[in-house]
């Protein structure tokens, strides 16, 4: 790949934003960030004074375009990770669901088997594993199939573990039942031990947080909610700015002035916009598959024979967009949220997460309604000028 150089962008990084500045791309390295115009001889990529931001990484998302991660299929997750590249995603959690023993392993020795011959140039990176199930609460399932709650074990996750070739990064799980404990005290250095499907009460939450626990899925989504005088899981979150904390921003799963708030409380450090999509992203209205479960996509929401939000089909370019307009802030402020906060969090900030010399060549380019007209995936450019 010859070096190349992205003008005449707003570029957003850690230190501030460099209003039409440029950036120099070589081995599917930044190797340089300079501001104002570029003066050289070397082949460049116009961004058009659009704006230039680190590569997405969603850390909560099960599937999208047709596949989901349970499938266990190699064809299947190619797929799914190069049509990720069209909303900009350059980096995501491969993320499963309860269901037996059996389709869990399938699913993660397929993750596993896929992620280490990924073609990182041509479609979204597999950087782990998000284990959502099977240790939930059975009284807060939402669109998992309660038939396979189990109870964790230590033994159970390094079964799982392994068999993920130790891919897993992020692992929800309910600190109230039987066996939390024991695991949480045991893993927790390992695997970002997540709570949510939960109903553990603000006490329970905290003693989670003493004992390693970092992170809430999906907030405000099957959890205890928040009352003056039970704060429940959601306080702990807003109170706690040791738990990172994801929120769906569909406008479906959660008010927006519910997200504005999380916001506002959480801060910009403290906050993961996630999809949590599933296979009907990037499809037309049906029915579809989600666990096991049939799963009814209409408009832009997916629900369950009885009601229940079946994931989403949220793409992640468009929760940006969305939080802008639920918060009032901009893009300055929120594209840590898409993905610096992410890659610190499973550790790969070295070579992800945000625009700095000699991190990968990982960047997605928006217009001004946040849509992705150009994802650069290590360095090789995928253009999108058509796509909404």
């Amino acid at each position: 790949m010859k070096p190349y150089v992205i003008t005449n962008g707003v570029i957003y990084t850690e230190t501030g934003v460099l209003d039409r500045g440029h950036i120099f791309i070589n081995e599917g390295k930044i190797t340089q960030i300079e501001s104002g115009a570029y003066q050289g001889d070397l082949p460049t990529l116009d961004a058009q004074g659009q704006h230039v931001l680190p590569g997405f990484i969603d850390i909560h998302m099960h599937g999208g375009y047709g596949e989901d991660a349970m499938d266990a299929s190699a064809q299947g997750l190619n797929h799914l990770a190069t049509s990720l590249l069209s909303e900009g995603t350059t980096s995501f959690l491969a993320t499963t669901m309860t269901q037996s023993d059996e389709n869990i392993i399938r699913a993660l020795e397929t993750i596993a088997k896929y992620q280490a011959e990924q073609d990182h140039t041509e479609e979204a990176e597999i950087a782990g594993v998000h284990l959502e199930g099977p240790f939930i609460s059975e009284h807060k399932v939402g669109a998992q199939n309660p038939a396979y709650v189990q109870r964790p074990t230590v033994e159970k996750i390094k079964q799982y573990q392994a068999a993920a070739n130790h891919l897993i990064k992020v692992m929800t799980f309910a600190p109230e039942v039987e066996g939390a404990d024991e695991t949480l005290r045991q893993l927790h250095d390992e695997i970002i031990f997540s709570i949510g499907h939960t109903v553990a009460t603000y006490e329970e939450v905290n003693r989670a947080v003493e004992q390693g626990a970092q992170h809430i899925t999906h907030l405000y989504n099957a959890a205890t909610p928040f009352a003056h005088r039970e704060p429940g899981v959601i306080g702990a979150a807003w109170h706690d700015q040791r738990l990172n904390t994801e929120i769906i921003v569909d406008g479906i799963h959660s008010h927006p002035t519910a997200v504005a708030i999380a916001y506002h409380q959480k801060s910009n450090q403290h906050f993961y916009l996630i999809t949590d999509a599933m296979r009907a992203k990037g499809m037309p209205d049906g029915h579809y598959d989600l666990g096991g479960q049939d799963v009814v996509v209409q408009g832009a929401e997916a629900r369950l024979a009885n009601g229940a939000l079946a994931g989403s089909i949220l793409k992640m370019n468009e929760g940006l967009r969305n939080l802008m307009s639920y918060t009032g802030d901009d893009l300055e402020s929120l594209w840590r949220v898409t993905s610096l906060n992410q890659a610190q969090a499973l550790d790969i900030d070295d070579a992800k997460g945000s625009i700095a010399t000699g991190k990968d060549a990982d960047l997605v380019i928006v217009d001004d309604e946040i849509t992705v007209k150009t994802t650069i995936k290590n360095g090789t450019i995928h253009a999108f000028e058509n796509k909404q």
